[in-house]
């Protein structure tokens, strides 16, 4: 595993040089950059010091995250994705085999947490570093002003 680890931030770092030298916007930068948690800009500082807590700025090129603000988005993916892949696996098995209640219960609950938790990190990541690369900023009634 550490091996596989190596090589996605060798890719990341490689992509990361070809779209610093590049003028030409790419998305294949951005979702690298936020599926191996490291900082929108570089690609080299990490982008979470926890699970999902952020860290207040890149230790590579000092890069400040206050802009990032993913919100509910990567709940509400991952719960999207992963009610579909449990609500269709859980009718296969009733359908194909009608177990007991208690069988669905033990099944599904842990594949519940695995599937929702499991992508939460690397979609708020893709979400962040989308949000910098299309520079998205809160909402405002007229430029320059705050809400």
């Amino acid at each position: 595993m550490r091996g596989f680890a190596k090589q996605c931030r060798q890719s990341v770092i490689a992509v990361a040089e070809i779209y610093m030298a590049d003028t030409r916007p790419s998305l294949s930068f951005p979702i690298l950059t936020g599926l191996a948690g490291r900082c929108p800009r570089c690609g080299k500082g990490h982008l979470f010091q926890g699970f999902l807590e952020l860290r207040s700025r890149c230790e590579a090129c000092g890069l400040d995250y206050a802009f990032a603000d993913p919100g509910d988005g990567p709940a509400v993916f991952a719960i999207f994705i992963g009610g579909f892949i449990v609500v269709a696996a859980a009718l296969i098995v009733e359908f194909a085999y009608q177990p007991p209640f208690w069988v669905h219960a033990v099944l599904w609950a842990p594949l519940i947490l695995i599937v929702t938790l499991g992508p939460l990190r690397l979609l708020k990541g893709v979400l962040i570093a989308l949000q910098y690369h299309h520079k998205a900023a809160e909402g405002r009634l007229h430029p320059g002003e705050g809400i």
